[in-house]
């Protein structure tokens, strides 16, 4: 997490994929190659995730396609609670981390309480539209 945070603020890749993300027209006639970052950060994202789907094997000790189902919107609203806009052209990695840690914390009370799987995922759901809002908010305000 580390050196992709190093990456994204230091680089100028990180830059052309913070410009892409604002706004692709306006990064393209700036002359950045749209095309060709989009292809080196699908690349980069298969590999992490064959990483991470390797890490998930060596610890289940099975490979089941449907362990994860449902975990989407754990990630979504972890990057938008960290500060990260569904618009794009925002967002850290740190603050990414901190938003995971938060649904961490909210989904192991949510288990500690007792309260079933639906639920949780209603408390999840009203996170996220609660973030969005916030988001949405913040940027009619400037």
């Amino acid at each position: 997490a580390l050196a992709v945070g190093g990456m994204l603020r230091y680089t100028r890749l990180g830059r052309h994929i913070f410009a892409i993300g604002s706004n692709e027209q306006t990064a393209r006639l700036c002359g950045v190659a749209v095309e060709r970052v989009k292809v080196t950060v699908y690349g980069v994202c298969a590999g992490f995730a064959g990483l991470a789907g390797v890490m998930q094997f060596s610890r289940l000790t099975v490979g089941d396609p449907t362990v994860a189902v449902g975990l989407e919107l754990d990630v979504i609203a972890s990057v938008v609670i960290g500060g990260g806009s569904l618009a794009g052209g925002e967002g850290s990695v740190l603050g990414s981390l901190v938003g995971a840690l938060i649904m961490t914390v909210i989904r192991s009370g949510c288990s500690q309480m007792g309260l079933p799987n639906w639920v949780q995922e209603m408390v999840t759901g009203g996170i996220i539209v609660l973030a969005v809002a916030l988001d949405r908010w913040r940027h009619r305000r400037e």
